[in-house]
């Protein structure tokens, strides 16, 4: 029975069959120039990265650290997410609502002279018709439109509404107001 390999030395035992000495070959160019100094490291292997890598990170101390970061903080990064959009419905609904005050203010301002009994309504309806055009659907419910004349010659607007919250347990209300002189004819003398 023939062997189909070749025998080879092994480290450590004598000298098999085909141990035999091999005549020095030439050094090559690259064995020339490194004489004397260190040569490069051998080429990366996998076997030689993940030893690296093992060595670098260290084992067991950190095993599953990913798993757990990732797990608390996914509801933080969501949390901040929601907020920050939580944050921009509620200037969303700020604004509007501070641009209907403002545009019933004028309404009743150009009317509560002329009109003294259906200037109240007028406005409220202004108020109404600019929610509905700046942010429909921005309140939960339909905006509370109050009317006032808080001196003599004066009147004021008050827009108050409830912003839909994507935050639990969060209730949100916005209020704006807008005040100002009515505007009346004064005939010369008075």
């Amino acid at each position: 029975m023939g062997h189909h390999r070749r025998h080879r030395r092994r480290r450590g035992r004598g000298r098999g069959r085909g141990d035999h000495e091999r005549p020095e070959r030439p050094r090559r160019r690259c064995e020339r120039l490194h004489r004397g100094r260190p040569r490069l490291p051998r080429l990366l292997t996998v076997r030689r990265l993940a030893a690296f890598v093992r060595r670098r990170v260290g084992e067991g101390a950190d095993g599953g650290s990913s798993a757990i970061e990732f797990v608390v903080l996914t509801p933080v990064m969501f949390f901040m997410i929601f907020g920050a959009v939580q944050f921009a419905l509620y200037s969303f609904a700020e604004q509007v609502a501070k641009a209907a005050a403002q545009a019933g203010a004028r309404t009743a301002r150009a009317e509560a002279d002329a009109d003294p009994d259906g200037w109240r309504a007028k406005a409220e309806d202004k108020a109404h018709q600019y929610i509905e055009q700046l942010g429909p659907g921005m309140f939960t419910a339909r905006p509370d439109v109050t009317t006032a004349r808080p001196a003599e010659f004066t009147v004021r607007v008050e827009v108050t509404g409830n912003v839909p919250s994507i935050l639990p347990g969060v209730d949100l209300t916005v209020e704006a107001a807008s005040e100002g002189p009515m505007e009346r004819f004064v005939p010369d003398g008075e």
